[in-house]
């Protein structure tokens, strides 16, 4: 019993320094003040409250300071996409929503090459595959027709798209840098923005193309125009808000060069890529020895 009631009494204790001195071997803790303790850290010239400032003024305003473009993390935030955003920057770019705009829609402050670049490669060998496809089609059954992969459209079809996919991108970003030091309050857009929205409306292509390899100029065309259609609405919108507040006949000559661009690459891989008359046919043998005999009767 004094046991226990020695430890229920409070006790007082020695200073630290009495304290360690006799006890060697004991493990002290020490809980600082926090006023003193945050004038030794500005004493030291550290300071978390900037640090904490700093962090919550870039979670406030979702935009991080980005790296500079000569770096490889400049780059690397390009790329830091997931497949779930992908998918639904792939159905904006096809699917047309009155309203909507692509960019404040689905990329924000946030462009991705990711994307844009499987968009463009995947479309390169689906016209390198299904142009083969369409000319053996076209010239089966053919006596003198020997089918031979056409390797050369893989270049051809890669130069096309992915000069597309950079210069017109390219081209606007400038002019639209252009006229806004001309008018001020026009919305402006990123050359990576500008790229990126490019990039996604390529994807509506893919399965148009895909289309392509029945020999049927009329299911030709319809994708073509359903196809433009859609993924033209798409880039009209997008781009409408940075020319509406210029002059009537700039922002016309812009919409109608966007639309006819976008135009002319679709009708351009399709009359190169997909020609229904591949092959010039030649008489069969019999029809010739008819015209042969015809002409020595008439003799």
């Amino acid at each position: 019993m004094a046991n226990t009631d020695f430890l229920l009494q409070f006790q007082e204790f020695e200073d630290d320094q009495g304290f360690t001195e006799n006890n060697q071997g004991a493990t002290t803790v020490t809980i600082d003040d926090p006023i003193k303790s945050r004038k030794q850290r500005k004493a030291t010239g550290t300071s978390f409250e900037e640090e904490d400032n700093d962090d919550k003024t870039e979670l406030l305003s979702g935009e991080k300071k980005s790296p500079p473009f000569w770096t490889f993390e400049y780059y690397q935030t390009l790329f830091d996409v997931d497949s779930h955003q992908v998918k639904n920057r792939i159905v904006g770019s096809i699917l047309p929503w009155p309203g909507k705009n692509f960019v404040e829609v689905y990329l924000r402050s946030n462009p991705d090459l990711y994307g844009p670049f499987w968009i463009c490669a995947t479309l390169v060998f689906v016209i390198a595959i299904s142009g083969n496809m369409s000319s053996f089609l076209v010239n089966y059954g053919q006596p003198k027709f020997k089918y031979v992969p056409d390797f050369r459209k893989v270049t051809m079809a890669a130069t096309a798209i992915y000069s597309y996919a950079w210069l017109v991108p390219l081209a606007l970003w400038g002019f639209l840098t252009w006229r806004n030091t001309k008018i001020t309050c026009l919305v402006s857009y990123s050359f990576m923005q500008i790229l990126c929205v490019y990039g996604y409306s390529l994807s509506i292509y893919i399965p148009a193309v895909i289309l392509w390899i029945i020999p049927s100029e009329g299911l030709r065309w319809c994708s073509i125009v359903v196809a433009l259609c859609l993924s033209g609405s798409v880039l009209v919108m997008t781009f409408w808000p940075a020319i509406r507040e210029d002059k009537p006949r700039i922002t016309i000559a812009i919409t109608s060069t966007i639309v006819i661009l976008h135009a002319l690459l679709a009708i351009g891989c399709k009359a190169f890529f997909f020609s229904t008359y591949e092959l010039d046919h030649t008489e069969p043998l019999t029809t010739k020895a008819i015209n042969n005999n015809s002409s020595i009767n008439a003799n």
